[in-house]
């Protein structure tokens, strides 16, 4: 809730800050490091979304319209801009 207030802004920054740590741990090859970096990664994408009004589900929904679409393929069909 205190980051929530803190505004979308900071929200997004602690999610980059918390998705470097969890890059540092998977370079140094620490599973134990990783496991705990990637649950902070995760909580810190929930909070971001929710600062921003973005559902779950509906991220989830976009995974799911992707899936079976090459990555190649899913990035060339976005519109340019």
């Amino acid at each position: 809730a205190r980051l929530l207030a803190k505004g979308p802004e900071k929200c997004a920054e602690k999610f980059g800050e918390e998705a470097v740590e969890a890059i540092i741990e998977a370079v140094k090859g620490d599973k134990s490091g990783l496991t705990s970096e990637a649950a902070d990664v995760l909580f810190h994408l929930l909070v971001m979304l929710q600062s921003r009004d973005v559902a779950l589900s509906d991220v989830m929904t976009e995974l799911a319209r992707r899936q079976g679409t090459s990555g190649l393929a899913e990035k060339a069909s976005r519109p340019k801009g």
